[in-house]
């Protein structure tokens, strides 16, 4: 009679056991308010005044303006010290 070694489980079952469970599920941090997700952000004052300052001439909200650069940035790319990310 040959001894052998026992098969190892597989951790594809715990893992998926795991996963399973009622608080494995990952939330949003934030608040969520209509279709859009509330964040918490930091912005240097200086840097603020002039969102503000920008947002007062196109007759739009701070909240806004920070959107627009935002989507500008994600959809159509960002530039940062020459390199340029699509």
């Amino acid at each position: 009679m040959t001894i052998t070694k026992p098969k190892p489980k597989s951790t594809q079952t715990a893992d998926s056991f795991i996963s399973g469970a009622p608080d494995a599920e990952v939330k949003p941090r934030g608040v969520k308010k209509g279709n859009k997700q509330q964040i918490s952000l930091t912005i240097a004052p200086t840097l603020l005044v002039k969102i503000d300052e920008l947002a007062a001439e196109l007759g739009q909200s701070r909240a806004a303006v920070i959107n627009m650069a935002i989507y500008r940035a994600v959809e159509h790319g960002l530039t940062i010290d020459g390199l340029r990310k699509a």
